[in-house]
């Protein structure tokens, strides 16, 4: 443990596992319990998978919600192997809240107020405040993880969305480990959203790597997703009209009604099918859907810098182009057509992004269990955040 060991707290379980033991209450549309069961992971999607994947790489796949990073990150960090049980020797405290889950069921209700949303992080902070180490180093050397965007977090007034957790004078101090984080904020360090593909080995990486390495690409173009009609000028409806114009080369994934939701199946087998995948934002500026095309190793292509660039250094290459293409999407707005763009890039570089994706893949997992002389998302973002520390 050449950056130090981490200390767990044992929080109270009204702010980690009873949040989940109470997951069919969760959502006021459906019952959350499947979502997060299997420590987070949620229910094994071998079945579905294997209608369009070998059997050897079906079993790594399961449907792993989008908003489940903290009860995967608990899990993982109860069994990581630089973890400590003595606070004396520990060299990062790691705060086990479930920030996220905790304010889902507010967030959705028209009857939530303010004081429901920030409860949760309250409480938190009242009992971090007790503890001598948290008030030794003021929490510099404190972090957790939140499995929402920074945004939800970030209410300024009442009447606000969100919680105001984020600006409470004790959460000023404390890293956050972030699926979404805000370029400006030290403390906030953009981790990968959870997909749904989880090996258990070295061995098990090396087959996926392998799979899609050697995957007939059919299709140049794709994207998963849905128009946002209610947005003046919906980008993302510009570019599923240029998709659907070029339907020869260019395959779009309907996803309005959430249909992807349940079908996820059908999302990955067109990545695992087309050489590029339009990454629009979101409804923020980040989507799960940028991690699903580059596990699948389909190339993303970008239209806001913040959608990756300015996200996720500790995980992916440092060098833009090496994986990825940006276009302006004011050039796109104002005629540009993407396809056009797409075909001037050469097969050998083609070539050469693809495996510079296929390297990273590792980076971008959440693995099942340690995986033995490699490192996962997992890894990453706790040695990034003891070698922080450490400085």
């Amino acid at each position: 443990c050449p950056y130090g060991e981490v200390f767990v707290y044992d929080l109270p379980e009204s702010l980690n596992s009873e949040i989940v033991r109470n997951c069919g209450d969760l959502n006021p549309w459906h019952s959350r319990c499947d979502a997060l069961s299997n420590s987070g992971f949620g229910l094994s999607a071998a079945d579905d998978m294997s209608k369009i994947l070998p059997e050897n790489v079906a079993g790594m796949w399961f449907w792993t919600d989008q908003f489940s990073l903290e009860v995967i990150y608990h899990r993982r960090i109860l069994n990581y192997s630089c973890r400590t049980l003595s606070p004396e020797s520990a060299a990062a405290f790691y705060i086990p809240f479930y920030a996220g889950l905790a304010i889902e069921k507010f967030i959705f209700s028209a009857n939530s107020s303010a004081a429901d949303r920030d409860r949760h992080c309250l409480s938190m902070l009242s009992w971090i405040a007790e503890q001598p180490f948290f008030r030794k180093s003021n929490g510099w050397d404190h972090f957790t993880a939140m499995g929402r965007i920074s945004w939800d977090f970030r209410r300024s007034k009442d009447p606000d969305w969100g919680s105001g957790c984020i600006h409470m004078p004790l959460m000023r101090n404390i890293t956050r480990l972030i699926i979404e984080r805000d370029p400006l904020d030290y403390f906030e360090v953009g981790v990968p959203y959870p997909t749904g593909f989880h090996p258990s080995s070295p061995a098990d990486v090396a087959a996926w790597q392998n799979f899609v390495r050697n995957r007939p690409r059919t299709t140049l173009l794709c994207f998963a997703g849905a128009a946002r009609g209610f947005i003046k000028g919906d980008f993302r409806g510009i570019l599923i009209q240029q998709c659907y114009a070029e339907a020869g080369s260019c395959r779009v994934v309907d996803c309005s009604d959430s249909k992807c939701e349940g079908e996820r199946s059908g999302v990955v087998e067109t990545f695992l099918s087309s050489e590029f995948c339009l990454q629009p934002r979101g409804d923020s500026f980040t989507r799960r859907s940028v991690f699903d095309c580059l596990i699948a190793g389909s190339i993303p292509v970008f239209f806001w810098r913040r959608t990756a660039y300015r996200q996720y250094d500790w995980f992916l290459p440092a060098e833009p182009e090496s994986y990825s293409v940006y276009i302006d999407r004011s050039a796109v707005k104002n005629g540009t057509n993407v396809r056009s763009v797409i075909e001037k890039i050469s097969k050998g570089k083609v070539k050469a992004m693809r495996e510079k994706i296929i390297e990273y893949i590792p980076k971008l997992i959440y693995a099942n269990s340690n995986l033995e002389g490699m490192k996962d998302a997992f890894d990453l973002a706790i040695e990034g955040v003891l070698r922080r520390i450490k400085k």
